[in-house]
């Protein structure tokens, strides 16, 4: 009889599969990695994740102290730095003035002011979701990007971790992290509901980016 323990890194990431796949695949990014979108769409994905990636950093300066998410944070994965520098290339330096969030970004927002900035395995719940699809799949989708819209490295910055020098053993570090975390069984429970919750927030925010241009369910309702 088999009786290995699962670590959770990869309890997680089985469990989740299926909500992440759903995300990923999602009519915007196919249509933006497709080459399905302009310039404008792409920055109204950054204006949105702008307000997205400002709550789960202002997140993690509240739990840098946290003995069980202090781990987890760390200046390599900074998102807001790019993305306004990349804002104000594809936009302007008013930009901040001409973003507004979308509903489904508000929720997503709320979402996080009140777990990832109040409980340490809410915070990490988001950490995950965001930062280890983008260290995994930022250099691809910004390598795209730039041979779609003639981009070198302004426009893309958010997609270029130039911090993290080895992706994979990033990855693997980062997955020994959850595995080491001092969570109950109930605890990594809510941790992995979290993650498909999020995960959820995130494709709500991107039916709202296809309505706006007219695509999507939620464009024909």
């Amino acid at each position: 009889m088999d009786t290995s323990v699962i670590p959770f890194s990869e309890l997680l990431r089985r469990r989740t599969r299926r909500s992440h796949g759903t995300s990923a695949g999602h009519g915007f990014m196919a249509d933006l990695v497709g080459g399905a979108c302009d310039v404008a769409d792409y920055a109204d994905l950054l204006g949105q994740y702008a307000f997205v990636y400002d709550a789960l950093e202002r997140a993690a300066e509240r739990m840098a102290d946290h003995p069980v998410a202090a781990p987890f944070v760390t200046t390599q994965l900074t998102r807001m730095p790019a993305i306004r520098a990349d804002l104000e290339y594809l936009v302007g330096p008013d930009w901040s003035e001409l973003v507004c969030p979308l509903p489904a970004t508000t929720a997503y927002v709320r979402r996080l002011n009140e777990v990832a900035a109040t409980t340490p395995g809410g915070f990490v719940a988001h950490h995950y979701t965001r930062y280890l699809g983008d260290v995994a799949g930022g250099h691809a989708i910004g390598s795209l990007l730039a041979e779609q819209f003639g981009f070198e490295t302004n426009g893309i910055l958010f997609y270029i971790f130039d911090q993290v020098a080895d992706p994979a053993a990033f990855e693997g570090t980062y997955r020994a992290q959850l595995d080491a975390a001092p969570w109950s069984a109930e605890e990594q429970e809510q941790v992995i509901a979290e993650v498909e919750l999020a995960y959820e927030l995130d494709h709500g925010l991107l039916a709202d980016l296809d309505a706006r241009r007219g695509r999507g369910p939620a464009a024909t309702a």
